[in-house]
């Protein structure tokens, strides 16, 4: 994938947009396709880049009419934005159907994909992979975004349909998790894990609680990490816990949740005394942060019980 410098890595400056683009002939009409995208557009693009310095945006530009292929890629990055639930907004600009926004833009040539992080503008691809390729690359990003305490979430788009669910239905927020929600948007890891800690140690049997402090270690444990290094080193190290675990985080944050079991249950079959243990409450940790119900986890405790015994 090409790398090449973006002409305009700060901030977008939209004075040069007089009046909206007028619609080029056969064109799509702008509007939210998607619980986590939208169509951006001269009124509402510096809106939602705002929204970038909670999580990230992806901007993808791109034109049926000169690069066929690109509408492809737009459309996968739409089944991904809904799949990453939030952790990324897809923001897509057509520059045939609005010419002067590419141009204020400055954009080089199309497709372009850039991430957006707290206003700034980074190039991550200016051409058209195959989806597969997409999911790898946006989980690398984001994984690497996390570790430098990035990792709000997007809410969905006022009408907007998620892509599970009803959307007449109305997710309920318990109050009291309202403390360690507002400190991770916040960037607060620090403060989400004590708010998380205060839950769990009035209320012990409260999974929800220990599933958000679970997480919230996690991201406190990755704070600051060079993740090639931490890969690098797991893969020199096979049997080292520290190194393990700590990739075994990144493999959560990256989204590779099952990935994140295989690793450690292999620890625990390959080690013993002290170092199995260390390796056996590390994963039931990551088990509480995915939650006891999801077939994940229980597949994973499954090959902790074979490994075990």
């Amino acid at each position: 994938m090409s790398q090449q410098p973006f002409s305009r890595p700060g901030a977008v400056d939209l004075s040069a947009l007089k009046r909206p683009a007028q619609p080029a002939p056969g064109s799509r009409p702008a509007s939210t396709s998607g619980a986590y995208s939208v169509d951006l557009d001269d009124q509402n693009i510096q809106g939602h880049l705002e929204s970038s310095m909670n999580a990230p945006v992806l901007m993808a530009v791109y034109s049926p009419s000169q690069a066929p292929d690109s509408a492809r890629m737009v459309d996968d990055l739409e089944v991904l934005a809904d799949e990453f639930e939030g952790r990324f907004l897809l923001g897509k600009v057509d520059v045939d159907r609005a010419p002067q926004l590419a141009q204020a833009l400055q954009i080089p040539s199309v497709p372009l994909v850039a991430l957006v992080v707290q206003g700034r503008m980074m190039p991550l691809l200016q051409d058209a992979p195959p989806l597969e390729e997409l999911r790898g690359l946006i989980s690398q990003v984001l994984e690497q975004m996390a570790t430098q305490g990035v990792s709000g979430r997007h809410q969905p788009l006022a009408g907007a349909t998620p892509a599970s669910g009803d959307a007449s239905e109305e997710e309920y927020v318990d109050p009291r998790y309202a403390p360690a929600q507002s400190a991770l948007e916040a960037g607060d890891i620090d403060g989400a894990v004590a708010e998380y800690q205060k839950l769990v140690d009035a209320n012990p049997a409260d999974t929800e609680a220990a599933g958000g402090l679970a997480m919230a270690k996690v991201l406190q444990r990755t704070q600051g990490v060079d993740l090639n290094a931490a890969r690098a080193a797991a893969a020199e190290r096979r049997d080292d816990v520290a190194a393990q675990t700590l990739a075994a985080d990144l493999d959560m944050l990256g989204g590779h949740v099952e990935d994140a079991f295989a690793r450690l249950v292999d620890l625990v079959r390959r080690t013993s005394g002290d170092e199995r243990d260390q390796a056996r409450q590390h994963l039931l940790g990551l088990f509480a942060a995915v939650g006891n119900d999801d077939p994940r986890v229980l597949k994973g405790r499954q090959g902790l019980a074979s490994a075990l015994f």
